[in-house]
Parts: C-alpha cells; sequence; structure tokens
C-alpha cells in the first residue's frame, strides 16, 4: 500500500543549470575557436532540483531531500526552487555543482570551430563547462527527511553522482520502505546500485552499455541485471527511439516506441528528458499502476517534454549588459 495522500518525494543530487546564449559571428584569430558574444543567461534547477520542479508542474505535493552548499549558487538554486516545492536541505561538503551550457547562433556557431558553420535557426551547443565538486556528507539525516519518507506516495532517487544515493541512512529507509512504496531510481555511471525492491530503474542508453560491458539488445543480458539487483523492472531511455523495457519477475522484455502523435522535430533540446521520463514512471507507479504501463506513460511523457521546449520553460533569464563577468550574474 502507498501513502495516497503523502507527497512524491525526490532525493538526490541537485545542480544548478546554466545557459550563456548569444552570437558567434567570429573566430579566435589565434586558435579559430568560436567568439561567443553572450546576450543572456538562464538558470534553471538541474539534476534533481529539475526533476522536482517537473514533479510540481501540476499541482502535486513534491519534497526534495538534497544537499546544499553555503556558497552562491546554491542560494541561486533555492530560489528557483523554493517557490514549487518544499525542500529539505542536507549538509553539503565542498561547492554546488554548476553545468554551464554555452550556446550560439550565427557564422561561426560550431563545436570545433575550425570552419564556419552552416547557419542554423536554432542555438548550437559549443561546449559545456563544468564546475563545483560538492558531496552529500554521511551524516544523521534531519528529522524531517525521516518523516517525509514514511510518508511518501512515491520515491524518485536522482542520482547525479553526488552522495545522496550512496548515503547510508537513505539506502536503508529505501530498503525499509520499498515493499509498500514505489521506488524509481535513475542511476548514474558513478553513483551505486539500485537498492533491492526498487519499482524501477531507469539508465540512459549510455549508462546501461556501461552496466552490460558495451551490449544491449533484446536478449537476457537485462533480465540478468535486474535479477542481480532485485529489481522489479529496467526500463533504459532510447532517446527518439523510446524506450526497452525489462520485466524481472516474467523476463518479458519489449521495446516501446514514441508514439507518432508526439514524435519531436529532430534537432531540439533534449535536456532534461530524462528526468521528465523517471518523474512521469514515478507519478504513475504512486497511481497503482505496474511498470509496464509506467515506462509506457513516462516514453509520452518525455517527448512531450521534449516538444515543448524541454527544460527552458524552468529557466530564469538574465539579460547581459556586455559579454562576459561572472558566471553567476552577479
Amino acid at each position: 500500500m502507498t501513502a495516497a495522500g503523502g507527497p512524491l518525494v525526490v532525493i538526490g543530487d541537485a545542480l544548478l543549470d546554466i545557459d550563456l546564449d548569444g552570437r558567434a559571428d567570429r573566430c579566435s584569430a589565434g586558435s579559430a575557436a568560436p567568439v561567443v558574444d553572450v546576450a543572456h543567461r538562464t538558470f534553471r534547477p538541474g539534476g534533481a532540483g529539475l526533476a522536482a520542479r517537473l514533479a510540481a508542474a501540476d499541482g502535486a505535493e513534491v519534497v526534495l531531500i538534497a544537499g546544499f552548499a553555503a556558497d552562491e549558487a546554491a542560494a541561486r538554486l533555492r530560489g528557483l526552487l523554493d517557490r514549487h516545492v518544499r525542500v529539505v536541505p542536507l549538509p553539503l561538503r565542498g561547492s554546488t555543482i554548476c553545468k554551464q551550457r554555452v550556446l550560439a547562433i550565427g557564422p561561426w556557431a560550431a563545436p570545433n570551430g575550425h570552419t564556419r558553420a552552416r547557419q542554423s535557426r536554432r542555438p548550437v551547443l559549443i561546449t559545456r563547462i563544468d564546475s563545483g565538486a560538492g558531496r552529500i556528507r554521511a551524516d544523521p539525516l534531519p528529522e524531517e527527511a525521516v518523516a517525509v519518507l514514511t510518508t511518501a506516495r512515491a520515491v524518485l532517487v536522482s542520482d547525479h553522482g553526488g552522495g545522496a544515493a550512496a548515503h547510508p541512512q537513505i539506502r536503508k529507509l529505501l530498503r525499509a520502505h520499498a515493499d509498500h512504496v514505489p521506488i524509481v531510481w535513475d542511476p548514474h555511471p558513478r553513483g551505486p546500485v539500485p537498492i533491492p525492491g526498487a519499482a524501477l530503474v531507469t539508465p540512459d542508453h549510455a549508462t546501461a552499455l556501461t552496466l552490460l560491458s558495451g551490449r544491449l539488445d533484446d536478449g537476457p543480458d537485462l533480465w540478468k541485471l535486474a535479477k542481480g539487483w532485485a529489481v522489479d523492472a529496467i526500463a533504459v531511455t532510447l532517446g527518439t527511439e523510446g524506450a526497452l523495457v525489462c520485466l524481472r519477475a516474467s523476463g518479458k522484455r519489449l521495446r516501446i516506441p514514441i508514439p507518432s502523435v508526439a514524435r519531436a522535430p529532430d534537432g531540439g533540446d533534449t535536456c532534461g528528458a530524462g528526468d521528465s521520463f523517471a518523474v512521469a514512471a514515478a507519478a504513475r507507479l504512486a497511481e497503482g499502476r505496474g511498470p509496464e504501463s509506467a515506462v509506457r506513460r513516462a516514453v509520452l511523457a518525455a517527448a512531450e517534454f521534449v516538444g515543448a521546449g524541454a527544460a527552458a520553460a524552468y529557466s530564469e533569464t538574465v539579460r547581459e549588459a556586455s559579454a562576459g563577468g561572472d558566471p553567476l550574474g552577479a
């Protein structure tokens, strides 16, 4: 039995995502690298923070349990979250992880910058710059976090390698609740294995290939992985190909394509699609549906999310007076 009136709880690593958007009308004389004149910056929650925002988009009660540092990036992240979700902060050692994308349009808008690019109406990703190395400390959880987990109608573990999914007390509590609360585990290559009893594990294609030593097909390998982890189901997200789901109890494996009516045009921004998939699956499982139904709903939800512009709707934009400056826009 799930706590029907309880919140959807997201546990994981909250990041700050930053997009620098501008024009690349010239290149650097010394290296032929594109020079991007930044027009504006956008900030949005990333990682578990974005998952929590997506879960709360329809007005559902959502609680985010995540680590927050004592720095400016964390303050901006809390500002983006606090109006929409209830946050239970955990101590974070180090600085907030920021993922900063540089996007541009213009004749030199290309990742390599060695040749003039074909003009595109959509911004082109030039590069991504990651900073921060914060990790959640293995301190005892605050009583508020423990209490929230006892009332959850579903739990989404959004692992981004920051230590939340490896926290000993979190894992112990999740194992204790897994028999009556559906748990969706969105794994990270640098994170721990899911807890036994999880209802659904949702690796992306690259992570699945790592877990399966470079091989992913409709054969028994995925089923063996589900058995080894003792989880109910695994759904590998395949981008425009939908998802491949494997049910441990029956050994059933099937591919679930994106419905043609929901297929987004090629070349669109897919930032946050995996989070959208995991959130939709968790919400469906909280309704008492099985893993296959949850994956079908999640495939559709992720496609609709990309078609609607992906994570851009959850961003806060700051216009630039001039190029350069503090990456946090201070």
